[in-house]
């Protein structure tokens, strides 16, 4: 029989303590307050709380983070100067912190190691960069920091794989996601009216810098004020990255028939998003989106409304290039160009001239497989070395020296523009196999759980993930998209959980 008094007596004991403990918390608090700034201070609570979570429940930290990239670059507008530089790789820093926590869990043997179909073409694929920074004897710095730009977001696929995160924690994040896409639509849309003022507030137009090292490089806005928007994602191409991602992964939703009549709300998040992505002036991320959308409605789906709405796209096309006198071959970039002028630029004689001798992406395209693949075909000359974001952040000019190449597009930047042609150069021609055997065998287990499941939500996040894979695969070939956290997490992160459906819930 239960003693009430005792029970009571305990649960005034362990109050007293929680109040003595709370009270040591603050003192301590306020002491450090006084020694060091608030900011740090309060950066120091968080950081403790992140890790807490992350050991007891780390798919919660992948959860958070994916909320919180989003809003990341406004975010760090406001951070102060003495915590900046935690602040700004923070959010990097919770993957390696989950990796720890995963890779302590199966080393201690509190739980087993989840074999992949994709453990061996991913192991393959390290080899070739670690046999290419040996051949090229990179420098460690340079091979540190060049294989952390291709690796970082990819092992957060193999993570969710031995995480296991259950399908409502899914959902729920899913839901939530789809609620950032919304408020992300709606503020780009209103920077598209407000203009000016708002794109002040929302530009991370400020260089960051620790000593010498540049932490964050200032976006230059070359664009007239509220004709590309970006919300709260720092560049108008990244916020287009976005939405069409999600877009996407509504779009599985949308085609999986329970779906759409269980959630309603559906189109409406197309009614707004597709607007704003327009409305970025992102010329990738719209065609990236087409293609996707194709796939799913028209060649997995085969419906028919799809094919009559492309038609009807191409014949309204037609029509407006007939009736505006457009001449599309002379076409390029300027400022205050129109929403068509844009569209048409991309199949513009001008404008693919004047990237070649301006030294942009068809330069590059040209460029990498006659002179950089040919001049190390098999290993690449080795991470950081060559058309990303290492060999730019670093301004490793070594192998842009040696070959006699401008550095990076424009000659200045560093990186090409171009995310396979960059893996390319630095990886070989055997780094490309594994890469793309990893990537296409995920796109065809993408379209097999499409096939097969009868889980009218896997069905639907498996349809998404074909079609981001797909839309990513295009735009790597007009960015950097793969080493972009606002992109390239969210397209490991889903593959992820897609996996987890498929191989740990076969039941669900």
């Amino acid at each position: 029989m239960i003693n009430l008094r005792t029970v009571y007596k305990r649960a005034e004991e362990h109050t007293a303590w929680f109040a003595v403990g709370l009270f040591a918390l603050l003192t301590l608090l306020i002491v450090l307050q006084s020694v060091f700034s608030p900011a740090l201070v309060l950066s120091g609570v968080i950081v403790a709380i992140v890790l807490v979570v992350t050991c007891l429940r780390p798919e919660l930290a992948l959860g958070l983070l994916a909320v919180y990239l989003p809003f990341e670059s406004v975010l760090l507008k406001f951070v102060p100067d003495d915590i900046y530089f935690f602040a700004r790789y923070g959010s990097e820093a919770l993957i390696y912190l989950v990796a720890a926590v995963v890779f302590w869990r199966i080393f201690s043997g509190k739980q087993a190691y989840r074999a992949t179909r994709f453990d061996l073409p991913f192991l393959l694929f390290l080899a070739v960069l670690l046999a290419s920074t040996l051949v090229n004897l990179v420098s460690p710095t340079v091979a540190i920091l060049g294989a952390r730009q291709i690796l970082r977001f990819m092992i957060v696929f193999f993570l969710v794989v031995q995480i296991a995160p259950s399908k409502a924690f899914i959902k729920k994040l899913t839901w939530i996601l789809f609620g950032i896409v919304v408020f992300q639509s709606v503020l780009g849309i209103a920077q598209s009216v407000i203009g000016e003022p708002l794109d002040q507030l929302l530009l991370p137009s400020e260089d960051r810098a620790l000593g010498s090292l540049v932490l964050t490089e200032g976006v230059e806005q070359f664009w007239d004020p509220g004709s590309r928007v970006f919300a709260t994602l720092g560049r108008y191409d990244r916020l287009g990255n976005f939405l069409y991602i999600f877009l996407l992964l509504a779009t599985g939703f949308l085609f999986t028939k329970q779906m759409r009549e269980k959630h309603t709300w559906l189109p409406w998040l197309f009614a707004i998003g597709i607007p704003a992505m327009v409305l970025t002036y992102s010329r990738s991320s719209w065609f990236a989106f087409l293609f996707g959308f194709v796939l799913i409605g028209l060649l997995i789906k085969k419906d028919r409304r799809v094919l009559a709405g492309l038609g009807a796209f191409v014949l309204f096309l037609g029509l407006v290039l007939g009736g505006s006198g457009l001449n599309v071959s002379l076409i390029t970039e300027a400022p205050g160009q129109s929403l068509t002028e844009r569209f048409y630029e991309s199949f513009s004689y001008a404008r693919w001239r004047g990237e070649y001798y301006g030294l942009g992406r068809v330069f590059w395209f040209i460029h990498t497989p006659l002179t950089v693949v040919a001049a190390s075909p098999f290993l690449g000359f080795g991470p950081g070395q060559f058309g990303g974001g290492a060999a730019a952040t670093l301004r490793n000019t070594s192998v842009y020296e040696e070959l006699g190449l401008p550095f990076g597009v424009f000659g200045t930047e560093g990186f090409i523009d171009n995310n396979w042609f960059s893996l390319w150069g630095e990886t070989g021609t055997l780094g490309m196999i594994f890469y793309v055997w990893l990537y296409g065998g995920l796109f065809f287990f993408a379209l097999k759980v499409a096939r097969e499941s009868k889980d009218p939500f896997v069905q639907s996040i498996a349809l998404g993930v074909a079609a981001i894979l797909l839309g990513v695969a295009f735009n790597g070939f007009t960015s950097t998209i793969l080493e972009i956290r606002t992109s390239a997490f969210y397209l490991w992160l889903y593959a992820g959980f897609l996996y987890v459906f498929y191989e740990n819930h076969p039941s669900q």
